[in-house]
């Protein structure tokens, strides 16, 4: 039962593994959905390209999405606007309505059960905010609505929809996408040194090398362990006779969302930072049995995903003194269009061509300033804690997770099992655990 409900849909081709040294003109690390996303685009431009991915691909934070396929990312406009300026909002606003045309053409030669859909974002007591989110998205001339009627067995103050959103299975898509794609499995970059990228036994030589590992794994550029942190999230889905015909979201983060696919209600959410509470399976249970005590729990899984500081990916190059290296990271729990979103934007510049959005995502913007004195804080206080286990990142203090037995490290969000096997990255070592 603790498993995603997208797992038995994930069929895979053979997997092949990198038994020799290798040339190409652009390397991939990472296979989820945005590196998967890459290379089908590289592909389809000609492009020299090999992916890598250090187990079986999409089999982590791909498999344990809810698959929105959504441009409403919370109330994320207003923020925008107020932080970067009309410009930036919009950009990021076109970007990912284009991101969900591109999946619509995809889909139309995949089974993958994508639906159209509209997306909610409700709130049940701050209704300034979406008045003011409302504002935002008239001004930049977006066809939202609000509404307080909803299909959700709670009353809500109110609502924003979005038209023309969607909603898949990630693991059908993949199957089918990657059949196709040149793809190296379990095959682990260790390290990358200028145009070379290093496995234990061989060594691939690449004119440009994308890091898509959800967290960057280069700490010597970039300073993505000050501009990231994780959060763990939560997802149970129960077997109804209803289906919705929306998929909604709180506007708070520590409420719940929920989507329907077949014969089953998805209810996900209770955030926190990795490490720092342990897992919350409890309370969305807890919702269930009173709104829908009738359900049967059929499925319940986790997922964790790297939160930038100011709720924009990072999607270009990986530093200012890395010219030939670029990074996707800090999806911020909307993995689906940030993923293609990346594609887009990562195949332009590796073709040299200047796409319109990629200034917004860029990685060396401006930092949101509270957030990283406050992220490199966390930090700080717990590589200073007294502990007797230590990540094998940068050293920071480990937490027992007694729910999910593991140990996590709420600095950068690593992730170890009982026995100090890695599970979540950025750490790449397993830690002792006599």
């Amino acid at each position: 039962m603790r498993e995603s409900i997208w797992k038995d849909d994930l069929k895979l081709s053979n997997e092949k593994e990198l038994l020799c040294d290798i040339t190409t003109d652009v390397l991939i690390i990472g296979g989820g959905i945005c590196g998967i996303l890459c290379a089908y685009f590289l592909k389809e431009k000609g492009i020299d390209y090999i992916l890598t991915e250090g187990e079986r691909i999409a089999t982590k934070t791909t498999l344990n999405t809810t698959a929105k396929i959504t441009s409403q990312h919370g109330l994320i406009y207003t923020d925008i606007l107020k932080k970067y300026g009309k410009e930036s909002a919009l950009k990021y606003l076109k970007v990912n309505e284009e991101a969900i045309l591109k999946y619509k053409e995809i889909c139309k030669n995949t089974d993958c059960d994508f639906e159209e859909k509209y997306s909610s974002v409700y709130t049940l007591g701050n209704i300034k905010k979406l008045e003011e989110e409302l504002n935002t998205l008239n001004s930049l001339g977006f066809d939202a609505y609000f509404t307080k009627e909803t299909e959700l067995p709670f009353k809500v103050k109110g609502a924003i929809n979005f038209k023309g959103q969607a909603q898949f299975n990630p693991a059908k898509f993949i199957s089918q996408i990657s059949k196709n794609l040149n793809i190296y499995e379990n095959t682990y970059i260790k390290k990358i040194s200028g145009n070379y990228a290093y496995t234990k036994n061989h060594k691939i030589k690449a004119k440009v090398i994308i890091v898509a590992t959800h967290f960057p794994f280069i700490n010597t550029h970039g300073m993505y362990f000050l501009k990231l942190y994780q959060e763990r999230s939560y997802v149970s889905a129960f077997k109804t006779s209803t289906r919705l015909e929306g998929m909604y979201v709180d506007e708070n983060d520590l409420g719940l969302s929920f989507r329907s696919y077949k014969d089953l209600i998805l209810i996900g959410g209770n955030n926190h930072r990795t490490g720092k509470e342990n897992s919350k399976w409890d309370k969305i249970n807890s919702f269930k049995d009173k709104y829908y005590p009738d359900l049967e729990l059929k499925f319940m899984w986790a997922n964790q995903d790297c939160i930038s500081l100011d709720n924009i990916p990072y999607i270009g190059l990986y530093s200012n003194n890395t010219p030939n290296l670029y990074v996707a990271t800090g999806f911020n729990k909307w993995g689906m269009t940030s993923s293609m979103v990346s594609a887009m934007i990562l195949t332009d510049m590796i073709l040299g061509k200047k796409n319109e959005y990629q200034d917004v995502f860029s990685p060396q913007r401006k930092m949101y300033k509270p957030k990283l004195l406050v992220n490199g804080l966390e930090s700080t206080i717990n590589l200073i804690s007294p502990a007797t286990k230590r990540c094998s990142h940068l050293g920071c203090a480990l937490k027992w997770n007694k729910k999910e037995h593991t140990w996590d490290c709420p600095c950068h969000g690593s992730r170890f099992d009982k026995d100090g096997k890695v599970i979540n990255n950025p750490a790449k070592k397993n830690i002792d655990i006599d």
